[in-house]
């Protein structure tokens, strides 16, 4: 009777037992769990208010647009337009599926395109749609209601005046940062600084309110340019006609301000659409006037007869001898083209572009003195203009590899040497304003520091001998009614991979206007023409004709040479006043009296075969 008793003893000492213990362990847990709460709730609070935030706080940013580019006189070239952006996170638009074909039509995209990418970035929470879009198509795709599908604004460029100036100011990419041209040599300057506000988005990405502004956006500074739209549009449009008409692979023009170094007007062919540049090669969006190199021809020989000036060692009356209109240099010949120039004074030898007389003349200058002098003049020197990419150009050193023995003579009259046609502008700008160099710029009313090369009755004395070019020489075509034009010709045959190509050429004319006061100076390059016309005095200098006649007309520059627009109107050729109405067309060439291209470059490239002695004509 007593062995069921302790039984139950023990049944309710270990019932109590058990119970005991779950309450303590019930009452620890119940402990650690409102020491967690507490923990979390008032010790570390910061930390997790942090993390619960971050699910739903989010920084975004706020966008801001490019600087305006403006030419001289404040039109618009350059503009930021607001565009939309379709954005979407793909772990929100794949929950729903069915959705995504809806989504692809709005876009015209192909479904299974879209959502290979969708799957690609799964694990993403943003993926752009489109970009760039009209901000109306935005906001209609947007009003479909497709989860996790939203819009942003964005900028886009727009350039107005299309292919004319797109090589002076590039573009900008998808993201709106400039890729080339001025876009890129000012990007820091045009490019604004995005702000950024923290916004509460809910579940689905959607921005519910707007908590506070981080930083706010600075829009880009403005640039305005030296470039006067209308004189580019019109450089654009003679130089284009010049290409059409002589066949020609393409060109180049170039306008400077003489006295500030501003350029005007720069324009090439071929060109392309800056607001459209999925089609365009890099060989028509490349800047030829500053990263192309030519040999300058005869349009050399004014910068040979200023640094034999300078070291006087000629005058404007000293006698050069061109007989018998060919010269041996040891076993290699050179000659003038079209005929023996016979005797003539330095004025002569640029009227009549005397290779002849470029050499003798040459000879009698140190070989150090005539280098430095060119580099002085900015051939062989980066121009510092600000572009991207300009080029150099090449010009031999004395005592180096690539100076011969026929170098200097074959520089003299502007072979043997590289330059961009921005150079050429440079050096002729420095005739035009008393002999100082100024660094082209492209913004207007920045001034660089001159450097004075040649004394100022020097490069004067140049410049009236280059009007005889003009009304006596080879380059007839460039004058302009009621205004003294001084320039010079030049050709040059084009470099290939296996040296000169036969049959291609390049036409230049350099000049400047008005010639007893300048104001600008301008060069024109055609790049190969083949059509019948195959001299620069022909094909370029008609160019320079029309495009500073404009030029003049809109800058309202007052003539300086009123007698011959007197004589015009007396004879019933023009009316009203100078430069307000077309002027006549200009003397014509004679084209037995201009070389064609491969006449000129034959006689100036030293050959081993001397010609045939031809009879002596003496030309004053």
């Amino acid at each position: 009777m007593n062995k069921p008793s302790r039984n139950r003893t023990r049944t309710q000492f270990n019932l109590r037992n058990r119970m005991l213990m779950v309450g303590v362990g019930l009452g620890l847990c119940a402990v650690t769990l409102v020491g967690r709460a507490a923990y979390v709730q008032l010790i570390n609070n910061d930390f997790y208010q942090r993390e619960g935030e971050a699910r739903f706080l989010r920084d975004v940013p706020i966008p801001t647009s490019r600087g305006m580019i403006t030419d001289r006189n404040g039109e618009p070239v350059a503009v930021s337009t607001p565009v939309a952006s379709i954005w979407v996170n793909p772990q929100e638009l794949l929950r729903t599926p069915e959705r995504i074909p809806e989504l692809a039509r709005a876009l015209s995209l192909p479904v299974d395109e879209l959502t290979t990418k969708l799957t690609q970035k799964a694990d993403k929470e943003f993926m752009y749609l489109r970009r760039r879009i009209n901000p109306d198509v935005a906001e209609q795709v947007v009003a479909l209601k497709i989860p996790g599908v939203f819009s942003q604004r964005e900028f886009r460029r727009y350039y107005p005046q299309g292919e004319a100036m797109a090589h002076v100011l590039g573009f900008t990419n998808i993201d709106d940062l400039g890729q080339e041209g001025l876009e890129l040599a000012f990007d820091e300057w045009l490019r604004g600084k995005p702000g950024a506000k923290r916004v509460i988005r809910d579940r689905k990405g959607a921005i519910v309110e707007s908590i506070d502004l981080v930083r706010p956006a600075e829009p880009g500074k403005d640039l305005t340019l030296s470039i006067d739209r209308r004189i580019q549009f019109l450089a654009m449009r003679e130089l284009r006609n010049a290409v059409t008409t002589n066949k020609a692979a393409g060109g180049s023009i170039v306008i400077m301000d003489v006295a500030t170094g501003e350029v005007m007007a720069m324009a090439n062919l071929p060109t392309y659409n800056p607001n459209s540049i999925s089609g365009a090669t890099p060989d028509t969006r490349r800047n030829r006037a500053v990263t192309d190199l030519v040999e300058p021809g005869s349009t050399m020989k004014p910068l040979t007869i200023a640094t034999a000036l300078q070291n006087h060692v000629v005058t404007p009356d000293t006698i050069i001898d061109t007989n018998p209109g060919y010269m041996s240099l040891g076993r290699y010949t050179i000659r003038d083209v079209p005929r023996n120039n016979g005797v003539l004074n330095v004025t002569g030898v640029i009227t009549r572009s005397s290779n002849i007389g470029a050499a003798k003349i040459v000879a009698r200058i140190p070989d150090q003195t005539f280098y430095d002098s060119v580099r002085g003049f900015g051939y062989g020197v980066a121009p510092n203009s600000g572009f991207p990419g300009e080029s150099a150009g090449v010009v031999a050193r004395p005592g180096s590899p690539s100076w011969y023995g026929t170098t200097k003579t074959t520089m003299s009259y502007g072979y043997g040497l590289s330059v961009t046609p921005l150079q050429i502008a440079q050096a002729y700008s420095a005739l035009a304003n008393g002999g100082q160099v100024i660094q082209p710029t492209f913004i207007k009313g920045q001034r660089n520091e001159a450097r004075q090369v040649i004394d100022p009755e020097v490069a004067r004395e140049v410049v009236r001998m280059m009007e005889t070019v003009v009304t006596n020489g080879g380059a007839k075509q460039a004058a302009i009614l009621g205004y003294h034009v001084a320039g010079k010709t030049g050709t040059a045959r084009k470099n290939g991979p296996n040296g000169y190509e036969r049959g291609h050429y390049n036409l230049l004319f350099a000049g400047v206007v008005p010639a007893t006061a300048p104001r600008y100076a301008a060069v024109i390059v055609v790049n190969d023409p083949q059509g019948s016309l195959q001299y620069g005095g022909l094909v370029s200098a008609p160019v320079f004709h029309h495009v500073m006649e404009g030029t003049l007309r809109l800058m309202d520059v007052p003539p300086d040479d009123i007698q011959s627009w007197l004589a015009a109107q007396a004879a019933g050729k023009v009316g009203g006043k100078p430069g307000s109405s077309a002027a006549p067309l200009p003397i014509p060439q004679d084209p037995d009296e201009a070389p064609n291209a491969t006449a000129e470059f034959d006689a100036a490239l030293p050959t081993a075969v001397a010609p045939t002695p031809a009879a002596t004509e003496v030309r004053q």
